[in-house]
């Protein structure tokens, strides 16, 4: 017990250290206690590292380029072990719209001083020539950016900083991001898909083979894979739909229970216009029709199956249903839908 606490007044001495070394722009001081927070972390109990996450967020801004992503990291890190996410997520997201802006300048520059293949950013950090082509500012934020989607997934993937960031800043950030994206050909999925993370979203779901209709309401599903699992859940599970419902383990891990388990499709995802909505995607895919976002099921055309679960093991998610449409809102809706497209010669049946 003395060891312990010992180790924590250490990892909190170091952090106090570090603080101080920071604000006073003393790098080889900030490098060393830096050091030491990194060492001590590993014994820090969750109360320590609850009390270190907003402390080391707070510092992102007063730390230089480079570092700062693994600043960054630690914080993330530090949420995951209960931090407040919210205290913590500001600091974490404006040092991210930050990278991705002077990325999208590495691109640009990168591109007009020759092109060529880009340098991998999970290697060791830029030479001299890297350097001149770009600047420092450029290459830190193309080499941390890694770090920054790391951190980001760890503070979105609470429902309080996914509605507290919101709608207009999510969207400038998925710019940002989709700029570094076409000029690099780099696919970073799991924030791009993390900002796209809907929280109390509206969704009817129209079942064609029925003529029934439904009316949704989502939370924290990371892609339609997710979505399937739980649509399948509620209607068919729920006794409103025929078809295979999925098992309650194969529901629970869409929703909160840790793991993966293989399911079966129930349905083919299309939207109105008769497009085929693939499972790969998120549910930003479905189109919003009078300003709910409308989603037609016809029968499986194929078997399909999945490991059910989350595309963000962290992340709860959820779908309740609200209330069921009434016949003549259902065949309203429903002539407005156009049958499922032909895809790759393929037509679902129904």
């Amino acid at each position: 017990m003395i060891f312990g606490r010992r180790g924590r007044e250490r990892f909190l001495d170091a952090l106090t250290g570090f603080e101080a070394a920071v604000r006073e722009q003393d790098t080889d001081g900030a490098e060393r206690a830096f050091q030491q927070v990194y060492r001590g972390f590993r014994k820090a109990t969750d109360e320590e590292t609850g009390q270190a996450g907003p402390r080391l967020a707070a510092l992102l801004p007063q730390v230089p380029p480079g570092p700062d992503g693994m600043i960054a990291v630690m914080t993330g890190a530090c949420v995951e072990k209960g931090a407040d996410a919210s205290r913590c997520a500001p600091y974490v997201l404006d040092g991210l719209a930050e990278a991705l802006t002077a990325a999208g300048e590495f691109c640009a520059r990168w591109a007009a001083s020759g092109g060529g293949d880009l340098p991998d950013p999970e290697s060791d950090a830029p030479d001299d020539a890297v350097l001149a082509r770009v600047g420092p500012r450029a290459a830190a934020a193309w080499w941390t950016l890694p770090q920054w989607e790391m951190a980001s997934v760890a503070m979105l993937n609470h429902a309080s900083v996914r509605t507290g960031a919101g709608a207009e800043r999510r969207t400038r950030l998925l710019e940002s991001l989709r700029i570094v994206q076409e000029a690099t050909g780099h696919d970073f999925k799991c924030l791009w898909y993390a900002l796209l993370v809907l929280d109390e979203e509206p969704l009817v779901a129209l079942h064609r083979p029925t003529g029934t209709g439904y009316a949704l309401r989502m939370s924290g599903i990371g892609d339609t894979f997710q979505l399937h699992t739980l649509l399948a859940d509620v209607l068919v599970g729920g006794g409103h739909l025929p078809g295979r419902a999925p098992s309650p383990q194969e529901a629970a891990v869409c929703r909160t229970a840790p793991g993966q388990v293989p399911t079966t499709g129930s349905f083919n995802l299309v939207a109105p216009d008769g497009t085929w909505l693939w499972n790969e995607g998120t549910p930003c895919d479905i189109p919003v029709v009078d300003g709910v976002r409308l989603l037609v099921l016809d029968p499986p055309p194929y078997e399909r199956g999945w490991p059910a679960g989350r595309f963000f093991p962290h992340m709860t998610g959820d779908l309740v249903l609200e209330r069921v449409l009434g016949e003549e809102e259902t065949r309203r809706l429903l002539a407005g839908c156009s049958p499922a497209r032909r895809v790759n010669g393929t037509a679902p049946s129904g």
